[in-house]
């Protein structure tokens, strides 16, 4: 948000009273200097007593005018820093008009920049707006902050609606989730040390008595120190942090995608949000291209419950059966590594990297491609459900993704394909635990087709508001070829679905999105996947 300015009467005042003492105490002291020297004649003091008294005054003066530069100082705004929470986590979208990343960087510095509903294609902020100096409102956009440097923002959803249940035979059933509140505090250590995180409370949070009526969790998503040296080269501390893959992984507030639910290739082939133990390098390489680098705790194949490791840090003894942290219908939704009470189970170190491009030479245009590769998925003592023990496997990861705002009309599209591969998948404990329905092949893959138009619907309630049909296109098959393992081949079809995903999104502000959605589900199950959904939501970021 944007630094502290006295504005207004009130600021006027406080200078203009500031400059008046300031006089004032200067023309009382040459008065008094002057009539010290009068009495001195008059009396016929000596030449040493009055330089004496001269000597003092001049003292006097100067400690006057030191208080009045502290005074001053005081007045003026402290200096702003950038936020780096944005521009440094190799966000790459283009702002209306085709203004680059770079261009509403120096926007940002200038002031608190106005807020941007998803894929306008808007500058989109990862967590937090720009942070701010004292005022401005940037606590929650209610209060200013009370503390230089201090921000706290906001995002969350709110979704209700009517929904297939699958282990209901396809029954419809109404519902409501308060899904998710998110607290994100910013702090400026310094202008160059920046303190960014994010405390989330899901699903309502979490009770532990039954007249709570709760079911969910809170948990700090995001932490870490930014250390910004140069535009090329930055470095964020070790922390928890997100994985630099995909474009919605990293920008998942509601007002960034027009449906209520999250797009599909984020809900398990890509685990958004795919949270991790890590450390990463970024920076700029030129205005139109922007890289981050990371080295975090790498996923495991375990998606049991913490009861279920041992005080070893193994998985369960053998003979013990343990869930598969990847499988061919949750695809990598089990798998992201533990983030506290160092409960990780193996010691491999992955790797991941994004560019970000916002070219000059084509505005409206945003997009990325992004990587990442683990040697070792197996967590420690793995073992099939006959007692063997289980190899290494390793997995990369592949995505490339755009967005486009044609220029000077509300026509935006967006595409994205993802690709996992395993090494060795014959090691995967999916294909190892006596269950046939949740095998791994060789690979995962998806894709994904979106457009929409935005449409102006004017001033409503002192505020623009704007109305974004959409429609989505998704295919991902969890359940490809190049298995192998002791259990049966026998896929059950369900790991290979089509997702069509229409509704509309209407903005009434930048930072609050109203959404209506209706999905339909395709997959090659015997009864078919039974999930179309009819859902409404409310989200907000600011």
């Amino acid at each position: 948000m944007s630094s502290h300015r006295y504005t207004g009467l009130g600021g006027s005042k406080f200078r203009h009273g500031l400059r008046s003492r300031r006089a004032a105490l200067l023309a009382a002291t040459a008065l008094s200097i002057v009539g010290s020297v009068s009495a001195a004649a008059a009396e016929g003091d000596a030449n040493e007593a009055l330089l004496k008294k001269l000597d003092k005054m001049e003292q006097r003066i100067q400690a006057l005018e030191a208080e009045l530069k502290q005074k001053d100082a005081a007045a003026k705004p402290a200096p702003r820093p950038i936020s780096t929470r944005s521009a440094n986590a190799a966000a790459s979208s283009v702002a209306p008009g085709g203004t680059t990343d770079a261009k509403q960087d120096a926007k940002d510095a200038k002031g608190k920049p106005e807020a941007q509903p998803a894929g306008t294609p808007a500058k989109p902020m990862l967590n937090l707006p720009p942070l701010p100096s004292v005022g401005d409102k940037p606590i929650l956009g209610l209060v200013d902050s009370p503390v230089p440097g201090l921000s706290i923002g906001a995002y969350g959803e709110i979704k209700f609606g009517s929904v297939q249940n699958p282990a209901a035979n396809g029954q419809w059933q109404n519902g409501f989730d308060a899904a998710r509140f998110v607290l994100l505090p910013t702090y400026a250590i310094t202008p160059n040390i920046i303190f960014n995180a994010e405390i989330e409370f899901e699903h309502a949070g979490s009770g532990f008595d039954n007249d709570d009526k709760l079911h969910g969790t809170a948990e700090i998503e995001q932490v870490w120190i930014d250390f910004k040296i140069i535009d090329q080269f930055n470095v964020r501390s070790p922390g928890i942090d997100l994985v630099p893959i995909g474009y919605i992984n990293q920008h998942h507030e509601p007002t960034q995608f027009y449906s209520v639910n999250r797009p599909e290739l984020y809900n398990g082939l890509i685990p958004s949000t795919w949270k991790v133990p890590s450390s990463s390098v970024y920076g700029t390489i030129t205005e139109d291209l922007k890289y981050q680098v990371m080295v975090s705790t790498s996923n495991e194949d375990f998606g049991d419950t913490f009861d279920n490791r041992t005080a070893a840090k193994t998985v369960p003894l053998p003979g013990t059966p343990y869930a598969a942290g990847i499988d061919g219908l949750n695809a990598l939704g089990f798998s992201r590594p533990p983030l506290g009470d160092f409960q990780q189970l193996n010691n491999a170190v992955a790797v991941s990297g994004r560019l970000d491009f916002t070219p000059t030479f084509l505005p409206g245009l945003a997009g990325s491609v992004s990587a990442y590769y683990s040697p070792n998925t197996t967590p420690r003592g793995a073992h099939d459900d006959l007692g063997n023990f289980l190899g290494h496997s390793s997995l990369t990861m592949f995505d490339a993704e755009f967005r486009y705002r044609v220029p000077d009309t509300g026509l935006e599209l967006r595409g994205e394909y993802v690709r996992a591969e395993f090494g060795r998948p014959e090691n995967l404990r999916a294909n190892n635990d006596s269950d046939p329905a949740n095998n791994v092949g060789k690979t995962m893959y998806g894709y994904s087709g979106e457009v929409a138009y935005h449409v102006p619907l004017g001033t409503v309630l002192n505020s623009e508001w704007e109305a974004v049909p959409f429609y989505r296109y998704t295919y991902q098959n969890l359940q490809t070829g190049g298995f192998a393992g002791t259990d049966a081949n026998l896929p059950t079809g369900a790991g290979e679905r089509q997702f069509h995903t229409a509704g509309f999104a209407l903005f009434p502000s930048p930072k609050v999105a109203l959404k209506a959605t209706y999905q339909h589900v395709i997959d090659k199950s015997i009864t078919g996947a039974m999930s179309d959904s009819f859902l409404g939501g409310v989200g907000f970021f600011f």
